[in-house]
């Protein structure tokens, strides 16, 4: 026995161990009357935990499928790294491996040379960004609580002791979960970083493509800017055709390219340090960042807008964490990737020192002629595939969003067996070729382009750093100097970037700033609508009380047949439900609440693809149902095996839950005979500390009785004297046969799908802005994403749909 409190079932909070009070119960459809637990254990020891979230039994269950706590990266022979190390490559690193084709191009735009000195400077700014952003800043990422070997298997409900981190963390979390203002400015400042990311996923083509075609310019003295956009253009149409093909096999096949292209840039840069100027070195020292500014004044802080190019893509480096390994990312990074770009650049001003006009094409112009040609083909695959690195962030970013309620739905199609998160969105990646061109035939000056890429960039650095700081604080719970160190300094840095690129948001930029705009007014709109049509649902839910006034005729007429009616609610009745009570003149003798829900795995097995309990006591003939497919299941099967599936899986549950309750009966359990299903919730502490609450759905003994009625939930325990064993086997051996019977007459009988679509609208009352919101803004793109319901493969003479509209 044990305390129950009715809590979020996604909450966790800090209690001590013998605070079992604070451990909610089963999911609470009606059935939980457990006596509170007084505590009488004196000596009982104190230990400060985190509890798990409110899980409900049912869910834990549905996660239980052989494969989710697989290493994905366990067992690879040493040619599969190797392999591996290619896609990162193209995956991870194309963007910021690109970066040498514009960087001194828009920093000497905006800043002339006007001597050996600004070009050490400028190389100064350079290397140090390099190490500052993508190094230390992203590389940091390992060393931090998060990414313990432990935490692979639970992510973060490890035994913690109390400290000064662990109460700041404590206070922080409540004030953000009781203020209202606080929660809407994180959800603002999430979604504007994502809305930053989906930006960088149209610029960065534009800019890694335009930049690698224009070196053709140099080749061929009679081509033209315009030939130069239309080649661009060309070429933007192949990248993101060849997108649907998949992480692994574009990156394989594209990423043994990416590794010549840094081998390129060091072959390169070594000619150049060695042939034309071994000073260059010098620029390690940061006095020469000191006197390019002295120099420059004004002119060198309009040029951070062009330094900062050089770390474009290094935030991928966080959304492209899902494709691979942590550990993988960050070796590739510091002994491949950040040797050839340092050597790349210094190459580059090596070259400068000699011939100060060519900035505007150093990259190509300080290629030997010999390799001039070889270097240009690999310098424009090497930018098709930078473009696709923040192409598939951007699909990470959106795949997220969308199941955090903050993007309308779209169609996913996984790319790969073994890597969950390897996706591709085909409305998204035409959305972003569609934009890509507009932004290049619109704005086809390599630095107004830049100025563009900044505002995205550092919109997205921003938000990452502020996002981060909070985690640091509520999560990894590291010590306040560390994070105020973090905060001052990465924050200070990356707004005195976003100062220079905003005095230049007039030359073009600015395009990019109204598309970021829109994509924010998207998702935030989508949430909003979502979150008021949830809380609508939640609210208005048919209570079990009512179902049990109605009787188990359900105050209609019961017509043979099973109804599967589709829902989005693991817990309680849908109010939809009712809705087809009062709409339809009769409803089926078996109705069945399906809900979809997809575990980390590839392919469930059949034989584990549905879960059940009762919903009703038995005699309403009323079941839940979770349907268990992987990332990679087929969902439109043939409707006549999935409906044999899942009655062969019912009649399963219904045997196992009797067998049950036979055993419990021979063991003399206490169970209480007054109820059709009785709830048994236990505590179980893992061995680090972690406290569970799981809830066993359990049969209680079926007695068909025409004297006694229903018990409602809540009621005390009625003491019964217990039948003779033989007599209560008998019982139970034919209510087992009586109601298997009933579900085969009612499957023969025939199996309609019932669809309820819920749509919202602003009351009368409503102010008129949201109005606007959700009878227009929101309608408009519920009306336009995919449903839920979409990969039903259900004939039409099958399937019953029932509309329902909400006031809110």
């Amino acid at each position: 026995m044990h305390a129950t409190v009715s809590m979020d079932s996604t909450e966790s909070r800090w209690v001590f161990q013998e605070d079992e009070s604070d451990i909610e119960d089963d999911e609470g459809e009606g059935y939980d009357d457990s006596p509170a637990l007084d505590s009488d254990d004196d000596n009982a020891e104190h230990r400060l935990i985190r509890t798990g979230p409110r899980v409900d039994s049912f869910d834990v269950e549905a996660l239980e499928v052989p494969g989710t706590q697989r290493n994905e990266y366990e067992g690879y022979s040493l040619g599969r790294r190797f392999v591996i190390a290619f896609q990162i490559l193209s995956v991870v690193f194309g963007d910021v491996g690109t970066s040498p084709l514009y960087t001194f191009s828009v920093m000497f735009t905006k800043t002339p040379i006007n001597g050996d000195e600004d070009v050490l400077g400028a190389l100064s700014l350079v290397l140090y960004t390099l190490i500052l952003i993508p190094l230390i800043k992203n590389a940091k990422v390992s060393l931090l609580p998060n990414q313990l070997p432990s935490d692979t298997r639970i992510s973060s409900f490890r035994l913690k002791v109390p400290s000064a981190e662990l109460e700041r963390s404590l206070r922080i979390k409540e004030r953000l979960e009781t203020s209202l203002t606080m929660k809407r400015l994180l959800l603002i400042l999430v979604l504007a970083g994502t809305s930053m990311v989906i930006a960088d996923g149209v610029v960065t083509p534009a800019m890694s493509v335009v930049s690698a075609v224009g070196g053709l310019k140099v080749g061929l003295a009679a081509i033209n800017e315009d030939e130069v956009v239309m080649i661009a253009v060309a070429f933007l149409v192949v990248l993101f055709s060849v997108q649907k093909f998949g992480t692994s096999k574009v990156g394989l096949a594209v990423g043994p390219a990416l590794f010549i292209w840094f081998c390129s840039l060091a072959g390169v840069g070594i000619y150049n340090i060695i042939k034309y100027d071994t000073s260059v070195f010098k620029a390690f020292n940061p006095i020469h960042i000191y006197y390019f500014f002295k120099r420059n004044t004004s002119k060198a802080w309009y040029a951070l807008g062009g330094c900062l190019l050089c770390a474009t893509g290094s935030e991928a480096m966080f959304a492209d964490l899902c494709y691979f390994s942590v550990r993988s990312v960050q070796l590739t990074f510091v002994f491949l990737v950040l040797p050839c770009l340092l050597l790349g650049y210094l190459g580059q001003a090596a070259y400068l020192m000699e011939n100060h006009a060519d900035y505007e094409t150093v990259f190509f112009s300080s290629i030997p002629s010999g390799a001039f040609w070889p270097v240009l083909v690999i310098a424009n695959v090497a930018a098709l595939i930078a473009s696709r690195t923040m192409t598939t962030a951007t699909f990470s970013c959106i795949k997220q969003s969308t199941a955090l309620g903050c993007f309308p739905r779209l169609k996913i199609i996984h790319t790969s067996r073994k890597f969950m998160g390897q996706i591709y969105i085909p409305a998204i990646n035409w959305f972003l070729m569609v934009a890509c061109v507009i932004l290049v035939c619109a704005v086809s000056s390599i630095t107004e382009i830049g100025n563009a890429y900044g505002i995205a960039e550092l919109g997205v650095m921003m938000m990452t750093t502020v996002l981060t700081t909070i985690v640091m604080l509520l999560i990894w719970q590291i010590n306040i100097i560390v994070v105020l160190s973090f905060a001052i300094i990465f924050l200070g840095i990356e707004l005195t970037f976003f100062s220079s690129v905003l005095w230049s948001v007039g030359d073009g930029s600015w395009i990019i700033l109204v598309f970021a705009v829109v994509m924010f007014l998207v998702m935030y709109i989508w949430n909003y609508g979502s979150k008021l049509k949830y809380e609508t649902e939640v609210k208005q839910k048919m209570s079990m009380d009512l179902l049990r006034d109605l009787g188990h005729n359900l105050g209609t007429v019961r017509a043979p047949g099973i109804g599967l009616l589709y829902n989005e609610l693991v817990k309680g009745i849908p109010a939809i439900f009712g809705h087809f009570l009062t709409t339809l003149p009769a409803i089926h003798s078996m109705i069945i609440f399906v809900c979809i829900k997809y575990v980390p795995v590839s392919v469930v097995p059949q034989s584990e693809r549905f879960l059940f309990r009762r919903v009703c006591p038995k005699n309403y003939h009323i079941f839940r149902c979770i349907a268990r497919y992987g990332y990679k299941d087929v969902r439109k099967e043939n409707h006549q095996v999935f409906e044999q599936l899942l009655i062969e899986s019912l009649e399963k549950f219904i045997r196992r839950d009797a067998q049950e309750r036979s055993l419990e009966s021979d063991g003399n359990e206490d169970d209480n005979d007054s109820e059709e299903e009785s709830t048994f919730s236990k505590v179980v502490i893992a061995p680090n500390g972690s406290m569970y609450s799981l809830g066993v759905p359990l049969l209680s003994e079926y007695m068909e009785t025409n004297t006694n009625s229903i018990s409602e939930a809540g009621t005390s325990e009625e003491i019964r004297p217990a039948p003779p064993a033989e007599d209560s086997s008998s019982d139970a051996e034919h209510s087992l046969e009586r109601e298997l019977s009933f579900i085969r007459k009612a499957k023969e009988s025939g199996v309609v799908y019932l669809l309820g679509h819920g749509d919202i609208r602003a009351r009368k009352d409503s102010w008129f802005i949201k109005k606007l919101v959700i009878n227009y803004f929101y309608a408009f793109l519920r009306k336009n994403c995919r449903r839920g319901t979409a990969n039903l493969s259900v004939p039409h003479t099958h399937l019953m749909q029932v509309g329902m509209t909400y006031m809110v």
